[in-house]
């Protein structure tokens, strides 16, 4: 018995199949398009939303110092420091009577 001969090319097959659903396949890469675009801008946007909180918590920080700088700059200029710093270090007092000379001039 002979058998008849199928001598199919499975490339042409396949091209004649994509010519016929072109609007198919366009659709296809455009969904698989549309869904690594929504991957990456969710990428970016979770990337961004990370340097905004590191921002937030360096601006607290500043925050945070600043606020001991003022306190700071507030203690070191009282009264009472700067005249006991003056007393201590520099051995200042407040002149007396007696230290204080008139001159007298013509």
């Amino acid at each position: 018995m002979s058998r008849p001969s199928t001598n199919f090319n499975l490339l042409i097959i396949i091209m004649s199949d994509l010519s016929r659903h072109l609007f198919l396949i366009a659709l296809f890469f455009s969904v698989v398009g549309s869904a690594v675009a929504v991957i990456i801008s969710t990428h970016e946007n979770r990337q961004l939303v990370i340097a905004q909180e590191q921002l937030v918590q360096q601006k607290d920080a500043l925050d945070v110092e600043w606020r001991h700088l003022i306190i700071e700059q507030s203690s070191l200029t009282e009264h009472n420091l700067i005249e006991r710093t003056v007393l201590e270090k520099l051995d200042m007092r407040r002149p007396t009577r007696e230290d204080e000379v008139l001159l007298r001039v013509k």
